[in-house]
């Protein structure tokens, strides 16, 4: 196990020990992971590239005004509505997604349309359209056999692909089976607090996932682990680096990537032992795609090839830093910032509970506070918590 830059080039033969009970806790994977039907589950990035990159291929935009749109319910298929575009003799089927996003444009209620047999809906979304204002709307179109419009969007969203953010990844990750050291996780054993990296991908623990509205990527470089000083008992502190991407090129979110340093992901995909978590998001705006080529996939590559040394040296950085000897120092050090009697009292309690000793390094509070933040059951309430962790750590470089 390396503790030092370069990172670590043999991996662990098996599993490894960690030490969950420090750190915060990420559950964004394991709500992905969660709600995922089959369909959405990819074994590995080069099926998922393939999948969003057909589909980009079989799409194309065009500018119309809202006003020359018509909204028509078909005879042969009387309980779906169709929609004539300006300049064209063909009906485009609108996805429930382009639905809600034409609703939304002209201000109609998308649930209540969507409960309305296809005449009513389509006579009251026609007459949205003929009396908003009229602007200029670009339109996403994909031939899937019938022409289906998959957005509807400002004149001015800058569209950032799918396939261009799975391709950023796999010129590192390769196809996240194992073939580079980024691969999808390996799941946590909780009887013997073992991490074991070597899992084979299936689609129940698949961390690849695309929909016909967004993509979201989890993987991490388990095999390496990186010690970050010693646990109470002596044994080492392990870490690895892992992160995950996400994007919508139908305007259902923003382009984002996340970067941190874990101890390990359990079955349900949930994170455990998170620290240095930096996120990164992009708004589909005007010159959204060169940001992307200029700022997320230069920053996401560069993570995947750094050096811990600055991960590491903040960890003995905090360690060492003693910033309390007696019971009056640890009150004035946290009541100075911002945290309340109650809340101090629960920091303090929490380093004696897992470190078996009251609190004395920065890092000794770091991790008193996730451990006050992890038991809180609201989900602002822990972020702000972090947020204060975090910048314990941060105001020692």
């Amino acid at each position: 196990m390396a503790t030092l830059a370069p990172l670590p080039e043999r991996p662990v033969s098996g599993a490894f020990g960690v030490d969950v009970s420090r750190g915060t806790s990420n559950t964004r994977v394991s709500s992905e992971w969660f709600s995922r039907p089959s369909d959405e589950r990819f074994l590995s990035l080069g099926d998922l590239y393939q999948s969003v990159r057909a589909r980009a291929e079989r799409s194309h935009t065009r500018i119309v005004e809202s006003r020359a749109i018509r909204v028509e319910a078909q005879r042969d298929e009387p309980e779906r509505l169709s929609l004539m575009l300006p300049g064209s003799d063909t009906p485009v089927a609108p996805t429930n997604w382009s639905f809600g996003q034409m609703c939304s444009l002209v201000g109609a209620p998308a649930s209540y349309l969507r409960d309305l047999p296809a005449p009513l809906a389509g006579i009251n979304l026609q007459y949205g359209l003929r009396n908003h204002r009229g602007e200029q709307v670009k339109l996403l179109q994909t031939d899937t056999g019938r022409t289906e419009l998959r957005a509807v969007t400002g004149e001015t969203y800058g569209r950032i692909w799918d396939q261009e953010l799975i391709a950023a990844i796999m010129r590192f990750a390769g196809n996240g089976t194992g073939d580079t050291r980024w691969k999808v996780p390996g799941t946590l054993d909780w009887g013997t607090h073992k991490y074991n990296p070597y899992v084979d991908v299936t689609r129940d623990n698949t961390t690849l996932y695309a929909s016909d509205r967004d993509v979201f990527v989890f993987l991490v470089d388990d095999t390496h682990p990186i010690e970050a000083g010693k646990l109470p008992n002596g044994e080492p502190d392990l870490f690895f680096r892992g992160f995950y991407a996400w994007n919508s090129e139908v305007g259902a979110k923003t382009l984002g990537i996340a970067t941190f340093y874990l101890r390990a992901v359990c079955c349900n995909r949930i994170l455990w032992g998170v620290e240095h978590f930096e996120e990164i998001k992009i708004r589909h705006s005007k010159f959204a795609s060169n940001r992307f080529a200029e700022q997320a996939a230069p920053a996401l590559e560069h993570f995947a090839d750094a050096s811990p040394r600055g991960f590491v040296d903040g960890i003995r950085t905090a360690r060492e830093r003693i910033v309390a000897r007696n019971d009056e120092d640890r009150t004035n050090f946290l009541r100075k910032r911002g945290f309340s009697r109650t809340e101090t009292g629960k920091v303090i309690e929490a380093v004696l509970k897992e470190e078996r000793r009251p609190p004395e390094s920065v890092f000794d509070f770091v991790n008193g506070i996730t451990a006050l933040a992890r038991a809180k059951p609201h989900q602002d309430d822990r972020l702000e918590l972090e947020g204060k962790a975090r910048a314990l750590l941060e105001r020692l470089n």
